[in-house]
């Protein structure tokens, strides 16, 4: 098949890329605008492959999706360009509405006029909004709880207009929080294991209770190529890696395969809205073959050594426009932070 990923040059979506040429042996076209968290080098090894063209731009750029769609003959779409966090989305939420909603109608909307086979919007599990108990299932209703999630929520929704009004064949995966290498540094496991590097703090949110479901990223892309070639038009798939952990276990379990103190936790001002726990049936998606096949503990220890063994990957990131974001987000909350409790200890 020839397929358009956009966001191909991002974490999930490199890995996709990969998975999809090397693997699988599908033409590929990544289309990344390369903001701050997509990563040339994420993909550079495919460079000069005979099923693989990098281009750089915009999904909001309607005559470059049309023309790649037709040049390319496109048979289907991965739309896996997002802003994706949480926090960034709470300090500049017009940037998420753009992308995660005006970019996806574009791409929509030029993917129908070219006839496009299949059409697939990767999305996330915080759509359902927080979970205190049970599992959220894909009739759900949405209750997106941050800017991000709520732009994310616009897009599905957007998405499945689609199919019932044009019965145009889309899909939607909602993937719950997924972790592995080249993951910007930003976001929960790669910051953690970063600063710890560094004996640097970790800097954890309220409580550190918050619960949350990890799925390996090679677990995710498997999932995400699956539903593209399997699913059912019109249908939403949960996608979950089974591994519910509490913010500070995981923490805790990084320090222990880093060889650091837990007193590099350091409980911060918990962030507007945060949601404590998230939870996704996926017995949809297992119906098709479906299950994840990487344990956390294995997962997170070559996440671990992944970051230990390419500093060369992460500290330029680190030392960019990452760090003033970094200081804006956590200087403040770290000065007027407490030490970790006793659970947390030395």
């Amino acid at each position: 098949m020839n397929i358009l990923v956009t966001g191909g040059a991002g974490f999930i979506g490199s890995h996709l890329v990969r998975r999809l040429v090397v693997q699988s042996g599908h033409y590929v076209v990544n289309l990344d605008a390369l903001k701050y968290s997509g990563n040339r080098a994420n993909t550079q090894d495919l460079d000069g492959h005979a099923r693989y063209r990098f281009v750089h731009g915009d999904i909001a750029d309607q005559p470059l999706v049309h023309s790649l769609l037709q040049e390319h003959e496109i048979e289907g779409v991965i739309n896996a360009a997002a802003e994706t966090h949480v926090d960034r989305s709470i300090v500049d939420p017009g940037s998420f509405a753009k992308t995660d909603v005006v970019g996806t109608g574009i791409l929509l909307e030029e993917a129908r006029r070219a006839r496009v086979k299949r059409f697939l919007q990767v999305s996330t599990d915080e759509v359902y909004g927080s979970v205190e108990a049970g599992m959220s299932r894909e009739e759900d209703v949405l209750a997106p709880r941050s800017p991000y999630s709520a732009s994310k929520a616009g897009g599905d929704l957007l998405t499945l207009s689609y199919w019932t009004t044009y019965r145009f064949p889309v899909m939607v995966s909602r993937g719950s929080n997924t972790y592995g290498p080249n993951q910007y540094p930003e976001k929960f496991i790669p910051l953690f294991v970063t600063n710890a590097l560094d004996d640097q703090p970790l800097p954890l949110y309220g409580d550190g209770r918050q619960r949350r479901d990890w799925l390996a990223v090679e677990d995710h892309c498997a999932a995400i190529e699956r539903i593209l070639l399997n699913g059912e038009p019109g249908e939403v798939y949960n996608v979950g890696g089974g591994n519910e952990r509490e913010n500070i276990a995981v923490a805790e379990r990084l320090l222990a395969l880093l060889g650091k103190p837990k007193s590099l936790v350091r409980l911060v001002e918990d962030r507007p809205g945060h949601d404590r726990r998230y939870a996704v049936d996926c017995r949809k998606i297992n119906r098709m073959g479906w299950q994840p096949t990487v344990s956390f503990d294995a997962g997170l220890k070559a996440t671990v050594d992944w970051y230990r063994q390419n500093e060369s990957w992460w500290r330029p990131i680190k030392s960019g426009e990452f760090r003033a974001y970094y200081e804006a987000m956590y200087a403040q909350r770290l000065k007027e932070g407490l030490s970790a409790s006793s659970s947390c200890g030395s």
